[in-house]
């Protein structure tokens, strides 16, 4: 399994890059026609985007380097070389989330809306990043077996892909980068349903999004073998944990405080 896309001259292109930039781009042609459907300024999502995407992924750079400093702080120029993965997907969620309030505000744009309408663009975009992992053979579970591997009768090159070197073992892992997408494309259609209701709150897609990937991480995350830790615990975990809470008390506002869709306008920004 290589990491590796393609090589032009000089240039090498990683499946980690390509996999990132497919699910922006998908999220950016979705998002626009949701946006039109709503109403809501195009002209605004172009600007949008042009700041977010840098921003998301510089937040989660910062926030795996922040984590993981013992060893970069001995690697400083390694700092810069994303494409070798190190992409911490809660930085990115993080910096997007501030980023979006912020501009929101500036511009006069309902932020509930605008997180509705990205929800599950955003799911189904990890769904997609995470089979850069894949290809890194990065972010794997503990050691398994070949039997325990086809009995879940997954396809042969995934199989194969999950044999490798690694922590001085040359074995089988547990494919912990499908279980978490196959739980993001699990949220992505539970939110599309939601979003199918004639009646459907102002806030509730987002609430879903925080509680279903909240708690798909939180379970992935104890099988992880390379985990960010903080005083002896998964990072993720406790990040995870904050979502699902924040998840939960979005959607009680979202039923208390919020207007439905294709009715009156939210007073709530």
């Amino acid at each position: 399994m290589s990491p590796i896309f393609l090589h032009i001259g000089p240039l090498t292109i990683y499946w980690y890059s390509i996999l990132i930039l497919t699910a922006f781009v998908l999220g950016y042609f979705m998002v626009t026609h949701e946006m039109k459907k709503e109403s809501m300024p195009l002209e605004f999502l172009s600007n949008y985007f042009f700041y977010l995407v840098p921003i998301v992924i510089l937040g989660a750079r910062v926030y795996y380097v922040i984590f993981e400093w013992q060893y970069y702080s001995h690697h400083l120029t390694e700092i810069f070389a994303v494409w070798n993965g190190g992409l911490a997907i809660h930085g990115g969620i993080l910096a997007g989330l501030i980023f979006t309030v912020f501009y929101t505000k500036k511009e006069k744009v309902n932020t509930l809306k605008l997180f509705d309408v990205i929800a599950p663009y955003l799911i189904i975009g990890q769904a997609i990043g995470r089979w850069g992992n894949f290809f890194n053979q990065e972010a794997h579970g503990p050691e398994t077996t070949l039997s325990f591997l086809q009995s879940l009768h997954l396809p042969d090159f995934i199989i194969e892909g999950m044999h490798f070197s690694d922590f001085g073992n040359y074995t089988y892992w547990h494919p912990t980068f499908l279980y978490e997408s196959l739980g993001c494309l699990l949220g992505f259609i539970l939110i599309l349903v939601i979003r199918s209701r004639k009646k459907t709150k102002i806030g509730m897609q987002s609430a879903i999004y925080f509680i279903v990937y909240g708690i798909t991480r939180f379970f992935i995350e104890a099988l992880r073998q390379d985990s960010l830790m903080f005083l002896g615990l998964k990072v993720a975990q406790l990040v995870s944990i904050v979502m699902v809470l924040s998840g939960v008390i979005l959607m009680i506002y979202s039923i208390k405080k919020c207007d439905y869709y294709h009715g009156k306008e939210n007073k709530h920004e």
